[in-house]
């Protein structure tokens, strides 16, 4: 059995903040960082827990394409929020990105997340060989 990993990193998202990569593919399975709402410069995005959201989902899109996935193939996502009243807002922006037959997910409260976010959102995604 051959194992293969690779480092999947595009200039398209944020750069990862920490000892870590913004993905790993490993055996046909992509594996993508906990994204946060930051644009590239590293700047957490001003405004409501949605548009947090929005932008962590971006991120986590762009670099799922950077691998030549599409968010159609992932599988299972966490979502982590430091307030679980703020679990229907960004239902009503995951919904968008995942408008059939969305992944399995778990949702946890955390009492903090880096550089102050509202949520953090995290990915597996099979990948198929092209």
């Amino acid at each position: 059995l051959l194992m293969q990993r690779a480092v999947i990193a595009t200039k398209s998202a944020p750069a990862a903040i920490g000892p870590y990569s913004q993905a790993i593919l490993a055996n046909g399975f992509l594996y993508v960082s906990g994204q946060i709402g930051m644009d590239t410069s590293g700047t957490l995005v001003s405004g409501t827990v949605e548009d947090q959201a929005k932008k962590a989902l971006e991120n986590l899109k762009t670099i799922v394409e950077a691998a030549e996935c599409c968010m159609e193939h992932v599988v299972k996502t966490t979502v982590l929020l430091t307030d679980m009243d703020d679990f229907a807002k960004v239902n009503g922006v995951y919904a968008t990105f995942f408008p059939k037959d969305p992944p399995a997910r778990a949702a946890f409260a955390v009492k903090g997340l880096p550089k102050g976010a509202l949520v953090e959102i995290e990915a597996v995604a099979m990948h198929t060989q092209h």
